[in-house]
């Protein structure tokens, strides 16, 4: 059974970074794609970003492909969201999740039910 936490989230302006941090126990991280997903209010959870067990290959939705950046640390069992020039619309709960079923980086894994593990979530907020 593997565990994920969120950290990071907060009260941000419009134009601010903010890099969020998913830190995961139980399973063999390296094993894991990890992708990080968020919901806000009245809408359907949203995928951003995934990235595979080694860190090598990385898919982005095409909504945020100039300001989120996914990395991992498999040392550390971390793998963090970088988010450039945050807007009010990226507010939201952010979640990390975790697959642990095969990755292909010929696929693309962009549902929530492609993923087999999920952390409570971090609340975003970005003030205009």
């Amino acid at each position: 059974q593997v565990h994920l936490v969120e950290s990071g989230g907060g009260l941000v302006q419009a134009g601010d970074s903010l890099r969020l941090s998913c830190a995961a126990s139980g399973g063999t991280f390296s094993s894991l794609a990890m992708a990080w997903f968020r919901q806000a209010p009245g809408k359907e959870r949203e995928f951003l970003v995934a990235l595979n067990p080694s860190g090598t290959s990385a898919s982005t939705a095409s909504a945020v492909l100039d300001r989120f950046t996914i990395s991992r640390d498999n040392a550390k069992k971390t793998a963090d969201l970088q988010m450039n020039n945050l807007n009010s619309e990226d507010t939201a709960v952010y979640y990390c999740a975790a697959r642990q079923r095969t990755w292909s980086n010929h696929n693309y894994y962009p549902h929530s039910s492609d993923y087999d593990y999920w952390g409570q979530g971090t609340q975003v907020t970005v003030s205009s």
